[in-house]
């Protein structure tokens, strides 16, 4: 077995990892991804005030002073957010991470591979993050705030406001993630590509009940969660006829069913 420790290790299938080969193998990524996002942390912190800034561009200019009810608040916020943005700069390398450790144990893995899967997730992740604060956060926003506004008054607290955009933007990206569990469940042959066809109209459903669940709730940003997970579906229906396998029950009928080879 050769190992490598920045790289995904190669497993033969014959090899066998003792327990404590794995939980060397966990330490070392787990401390790989923490010392990422401490440095990732340290380096956006002094960049806490744009950040703050960036999140709150999306309201209108007469609801940017946000309330503080606690001495703390405003340190914790920062604190929330500037994790936050750490969290998405190294996406990547921890991505990166959690693939070569869970995947080797499984097959062996070239590292071209490896980097368009992890470089693809991550982008998809990051397209639905920009898609969620440029589009839909500034929707949700005008409609939510402006719902009862002659009946209110309107002021927000710091913490609730930047939690909402942040679960808003995470939201955003997991949705976007939708090809990747597509092509998944049809590489480990549990959902066929003609299944994903046939039962358009139940995923249809599913897309609107996830598209009012999230955060916001007015209809407008529904319909514009919507929309891209409708298109997405449709790349995930291509990806699992291209890459898909047949389930696993029938490659085992298979290989029973065959001859075995002449001596």
């Amino acid at each position: 077995m050769g190992t490598g420790r920045r790289g995904v290790r190669r497993v033969a299938p014959e090899d066998r990892l003792s327990v404590f080969e794995h939980l060397s193998e966990l330490r070392t990524r787990l401390f790989i991804c923490v010392a990422t996002l401490a440095v990732a942390f340290a380096a956006l912190y002094v960049f806490n005030g744009w950040l703050l800034g960036l999140l709150l561009d999306p309201l209108s200019p007469e609801y940017r002073k946000l309330l503080a009810l606690s001495p703390t608040e405003p340190f914790l916020v920062i604190l929330k957010v500037v994790m936050g943005a750490a969290v998405l700069v190294t996406l990547p390398v921890l991505l990166y991470q959690l693939y070569a450790f869970i995947v080797p144990a499984v097959q062996v893995q070239t590292r071209r591979r490896m980097l368009v899967i992890v470089g693809g997730v991550s982008a998809l992740f990051l397209g639905g993050v920009v898609f969620a604060y440029f589009l839909v956060l500034p929707v949700a926003l005008q409609w939510l705030l402006g719902f009862g506004q002659g009946d209110f008054q309107i002021a927000l607290r710091a913490d609730e406001y930047f939690s909402f955009a942040l679960t808003m933007m995470l939201a955003g990206g997991i949705v976007f993630e939708l090809p990747i569990a597509m092509v998944v469940l049809a590489r480990l042959g549990l959902v066929s590509a003609q299944q994903f066809r046939s039962h358009w109209r139940i995923a249809l459903v599913v897309i609107a009940f996830v598209a009012a669940i999230l955060p916001g709730g007015d209809p407008v940003s529904m319909v514009m969660l919507m929309i891209p997970q409708i298109i997405l579906y449709g790349v995930g229906v291509w990806l699992a006829s291209t890459f898909g396998r047949p389930a696993p029950w029938a490659r085992f009928a298979a290989d029973a069913e065959e001859p075995p080879a002449a001596a």
